[in-house]
């Protein structure tokens, strides 16, 4: 234990005794599931019985157990003064001063030069929005929804109508699955809590799912992108072998759940098509239900009631639901390449603690920017720059990325831009590449 450090018998800070000093070695002795501690700006915090009440969810800020935690609060936390104050009864003490401000993994002069980048972007007003960009957005999905509506309610119910109208509500579905992640990522009003309300009327009310299960995934996705078993957007359930590491030990263990070899084929059949209307329906649904989110269950059943009163006169209950299904079979096509050809072709491996610069770039890449690329993405075709600056709002993206590029080149990171098809392809690739790994590993090693 650190010296001066006194702890009370549950392993919660003493506030009434005085703080320690501690060095790297005893911060990462604290990692485990019922002792967590962690490091922000120098102070050594136990975050063992606060992670249970964590906002983001207690897996996002458990992934930082025994680790320098600076960049990702500095990056997820745009009022840092406002959490001061649920962070002050967590403090233990601070580093040693003979300490370096970074564990020995991280790059301390890329540190540095990032945290200069986002003063100056700060600076700019980079990290601020224009929240009439992001209502005309909504506007335009509404739109889209009135006109998939009043379609088949004069014209009819014909196939090419039903078709149509189908592409429409698709379209509308995830578009308003990229607003939704405007707000939850607290990137369109200066005060969180006019974003959490927000964000549960688009997330729940027009798509209906939960804001909750969202943001306890999602800020893992980025506190940790593509570590394995701490990413859940790369947990496929033993369906897929993604990376370079995780297919040789597969297949070293000589564990086949399916032929890894042809994942590249039956990706077309098990990911895009099944992903939102099988998988992501049920787990939103039980997740709700087990960890009693009511009012998200509140919010998405709006949903439910609002389609089904506006489709069920036209198609009945059989017809409304295969419409629904269908629909959700579009978006998720839609959602699943536009999301992955940003991640699955790069770096996925275990845990090696980079600074934030190098973590993200190594498991992000862009698509090259255009009207319809921003449209059609979201505006995460800026992938990198997403991930760096998880708050800035989308319509900054294209303004950091020069800087952000030059950064990259100064410290010799690959700063990786594509074409949108090239992206795509690299899903495929990559996953026959994976899936050949684990193929030769399985059988000679």
């Amino acid at each position: 234990m650190g010296r001066g450090s006194q702890q009370t018998d549950h392993g919660e800070p003493d506030s009434g005794k005085t703080k320690g000093v501690y060095t790297w070695e005893e911060v990462q002795r604290h990692s485990s599931k019922n002792d967590k501690w962690l490091v922000i700006d120098r102070k050594v915090y136990n975050i063992t019985q606060w992670a249970k009440r964590h906002p983001g969810g207690f897996r996002v800020i458990s992934h930082y157990a025994g680790e320098d935690a600076t960049e990702a609060f500095t990056a997820f936390h745009p009022d840092s003064k406002f959490v001061q104050k649920f962070l002050k009864p967590l403090l233990l003490g601070e580093l040693a001063a003979t300490e370096p401000s970074q564990d020995q993994d991280k790059n301390a002069a890329i540190v540095q030069d990032f945290e200069t980048l986002r003063a100056r972007v700060e600076k700019k007003g980079l990290l601020r929005s224009q929240p009439l960009f992001f209502f005309l957005h909504l506007g335009h999905i509404l739109l889209l929804e009135g006109i998939a509506w009043f379609i088949l309610s004069t014209w009819g119910t014909g196939w090419i109508l039903t078709l149509l109208c189908s592409v429409l509500l698709a379209t509308a579905q995830s578009q308003a699955g990229w607003l939704q992640h405007d707000f939850g990522h607290l990137s369109v009003f200066k005060r969180s809590r006019w974003n959490h309300a927000v964000h549960k009327f688009v997330i729940g009310h027009l798509k209906g799912a939960s804001a909750n299960w969202w943001n306890h995934r999602h800020f893992q996705h980025h506190a940790k992108p593509n570590i394995v078993t701490k990413d859940p957007d790369i947990n496929t359930l033993d369906t897929f072998v993604l990376g370079q590491t995780l297919p040789v030990e597969y297949g070293i263990k000589k564990i086949k759940h399916m032929p890894y070899n042809r994942q590249h084929q039956y990706f077309f059949l098990l990911g895009p098509p099944l992903l939102i209307p099988v998988f992501y329906n049920f787990n939103i649904m039980y997740t709700m239900i087990s960890r009693r989110y009511w009012v998200d269950l509140a919010w998405s059943m709006t949903y439910y009631l609002r389609y089904f009163s506006c489709y069920i006169p036209l198609y009945g209950v059989f017809g409304s639901l295969a419409l629904f299904f269908f629909v959700r079979f579009l978006e998720s096509h839609w959602f699943v390449w536009v999301t992955q050809m940003n991640h699955i072709p790069m770096d996925i491996d275990h845990e090696k603690r980079k600074d934030w610069l190098t973590m993200q770039l190594q498991s992000t890449c862009n698509i090259e920017q255009s009207f319809f690329n921003d449209w059609f993405s979201g505006h995460l075709n800026f992938q990198i720059e997403h991930h760096l600056f998880p708050t800035m709002p989308r319509h900054n993206y294209h303004l950091v990325a020069p800087q952000v590029r030059e950064l990259c080149e100064k410290h010799g990171i690959p700063y990786q831009v594509k074409t949108l098809w090239r992206g795509f392809a690299d899903i495929v690739t990559s996953l026959k590449s994976s899936g050949d790994l684990w193929l030769d590993a399985y059988l000679h090693k």
